[in-house]
């Protein structure tokens, strides 16, 4: 059965603003009666986390709550799906749940680094089984490597993002924006499942914002974090990484399916990439948190947290219209675009070693004076 295409944008807006409310209401709820569930203020937090003030973790328990019940709506539509495709659903929702699951142990227990890996490899594996993963080459065992290092390194990539007041939330709704955009653009005409699960996290995210833009009253944690990761790792497997050439060698890399998924998640692989080059030329552990993000370093220049979060959005949205004009061929997909993508990509990424640069010294000559300041004052 076909769904009449006025009554899906109807029910899509209606199940935003009822997935946005739910959202709101369970983390006010929680905010109102768990003071200490999930509050983070130990060392190691207070590595990583800009502000220090003790915030209970749990936004991320309305993502998964709101995406359940998207999947129990999913399950009140007319049915124009194949066993494939329910196929693709069991894997999200398998792989989805274990990574929430995982987020809550993390932040509970403080998982064993060797065990978090162990269990995002498994959510790259259920993944895979699904027939769940990127197929770039026409070879399975590169195209399961690929797949593998794009879960696990989304997955952290998104938790270390989650350093400063509504950066990851505001973050993942531009992905999620462009998820949809490609979706409902140039999407299969059987993705209305999918659709409906984008826009219930698109609500749950919005609904939490209230309490997570700064000043923040709740953060996700990695509850929030690592089912973002899985969710966004596995929608953007059948969505982002879909754009092939034709007619290609089997066997041969196409860096044009790299265009759209590096363009939309421009910012937690620029911050993801400066962070881990930087922490392995210092010779420390890129797995070890630190306040040297990006984000950390345009509040070393002078940014207030909400124009840091104002700065990466403008980033993040900036280069929806290229990829909506190239999935909708306005632009002609020609080798030369995709090698100006990836300039685009490189001049981003540059202007913001520029910035962090600039950040760190601000920021050295400012400990470099407080110290001065403690001597002088010691000295008398």
């Amino acid at each position: 059965m076909i769904i009449d295409q006025q009554y899906l944008i109807t029910f899509l807006a209606l199940f935003f603003l009822i997935s946005g409310f739910f959202s709101f209401l369970i983390n006010w709820l929680f905010l109102k009666f768990s003071f200490n569930l999930g509050a983070r203020n130990d060392g190691e937090m207070n590595q990583v986390r800009w502000s220090s003030n003790i915030k209970p973790a749990i936004g991320g328990i309305s993502f998964f709550i709101v995406f359940l019940i998207s999947i129990s709506v999913i399950g009140t539509l007319p049915r124009q799906t194949d066993y494939l495709l329910d196929k693709h659903l069991i894997g999200i929702i398998a792989s989805t749940s274990l990574g929430f699951i995982l987020g809550l142990a993390d932040d509970a227990y403080n998982t064993n680094p060797l065990a978090k890996f162990i269990l995002q490899l498994s959510c790259a594996f259920i993944l895979i089984i699904s027939d769940v993963y990127i197929k770039i080459s026409g070879n399975q065992a590169v195209d399961f490597i690929v797949t593998i290092v794009w879960v696990i390194g989304l997955m952290n990539s998104i938790n270390m993002l989650d350093n400063m007041d509504a950066i990851t939330t505001t973050i993942s709704m531009c992905i999620i924006i462009g998820l949809i955009a490609i979706i409902a653009l140039s999407g299969p005409a059987l993705s209305t499942f999918y659709l409906v699960m984008l826009v219930g996290v698109l609500g749950a995210l919005s609904g939490f914002l209230f309490f997570n833009w700064h000043p923040s009253r709740i953060i996700m944690g990695d509850t929030g974090s690592q089912f973002l990761g899985v969710f966004f790792a596995s929608t953007s497997i059948l969505f982002f990484w879909n754009f092939k050439e034709q007619g290609v060698v089997t066997g041969f890399i196409q860096f044009k399916q790299f265009v759209v998924p590096m363009l939309l998640f421009i910012i937690p692989l620029i911050d993801t990439t400066t962070v881990t080059i930087r922490r392995i030329m210092r010779r420390q552990s890129p797995f070890v948190g630190g306040k040297d993000h990006i984000t950390h370093h345009l509040a070393y220049l002078g940014l207030s947290d909400k124009m840091v979060a104002l700065t990466l959005i403008f980033t993040s949205l900036a280069s929806l219209p290229l990829v909506l004009l190239l999935v909708l061929n306005v632009i002609e997909w020609t080798g030369w675009v995709t090698f100006l993508a990836f300039v685009y990509f490189a001049v981003v990424f540059l202007l913001f070693q520029l910035l962090y640069n600039l950040g760190a010294k601000k920021h050295t000559i400012k400990l470099r004076e407080k110290v001065a300041a403690a001597k002088t004052q010691a000295s008398f």
